[in-house]
């Protein structure tokens, strides 16, 4: 992916909302193939992906996040995610980042086309750079740590990207669903949401404070993109 302003990654992703709303049919989640976080997908009436695979654009294969963001420091939890990275080194001999070396956070909402997008938002608290490569994984916790709703899907037509962590460093993943006040879905407010970063078994615990989320009926789907470069903000 290109280096581009942490504003255009923003709109990119609203605009990519938008546009995929009139491209979706009702079917279960695929794990599909993957690209940069562009564009988000639309999670409307039932629970819904894109069918069309495409990218609105294609990333390079390696890119360099430089900002900074600060965030409470979150706590490790125990949730395996499926392996993603191309390998343990990348060819200048960078290893990927581990979750103790990381802290995530989740930025601000962008509302559009009747669903709520959130970049989740991992930073490199290490003294070495490294890397991340493709989805996140997340869930939703109740204040006792118990799931809420089914595991989010992972969106289709996003190629991954690796992303190089300097220290202090940045990189975003997209997190939707559709609006729980419009979609008629069963909904429940979590305490915190996990994150693992890609490749980890550890995950990072963030207060959850966007209200609720859908987690079970129709449009109850949580959708993830690959990491990018920057914040998301």
């Amino acid at each position: 992916m290109a280096n581009t302003s942490s504003s255009v990654s923003r709109a990119a992703l609203l605009a990519g909302a938008l546009a995929l709303l009139g491209t979706l049919t009702a079917c279960g989640g695929s794990d599909g193939t993957t690209t940069a976080p562009q564009r988000m997908p639309a999670a409307s009436g039932t629970d819904a992906h894109p069918t069309n695979g495409t990218p609105s654009r294609t990333a390079p294969g390696d890119t360099t996040a430089s900002s900074a963001k600060s965030a409470s420091p979150s706590g490790p939890a125990s949730r395996p995610t499926s392996k993603s990275a191309p390998g343990a080194a990348d060819s200048a001999g960078r290893s990927r980042c581990h979750t103790s070396e990381l802290r995530a956070s989740v930025g601000r909402v962008e509302p559009g086309a009747g669903q709520r997008n959130f970049p989740i938002v991992l930073t490199n608290t290490s003294s070495r750079t490294c890397t991340v490569y493709g989805y996140p994984g997340a869930a939703f916790v109740d204040a006792d740590g118990r799931q809420l709703g089914p595991d989010p899907k992972r969106s289709p037509g996003f190629r991954p990207t690796t992303v190089t962590l300097a220290p202090g460093g940045t990189a975003w993943a997209g997190l939707s669903f559709a609006s729980p006040e419009t979609s008629g879905a069963r909904t429940a407010t979590p305490a915190a949401l996990l994150v693992t970063p890609p490749d980890e078994r550890t995950s990072l615990k963030v207060p959850w404070t966007a209200g609720a989320v859908p987690v079970g009926g129709n449009s109850s789907s949580v959708f993830l993109t690959v990491f990018g470069a920057g914040s998301g903000a």
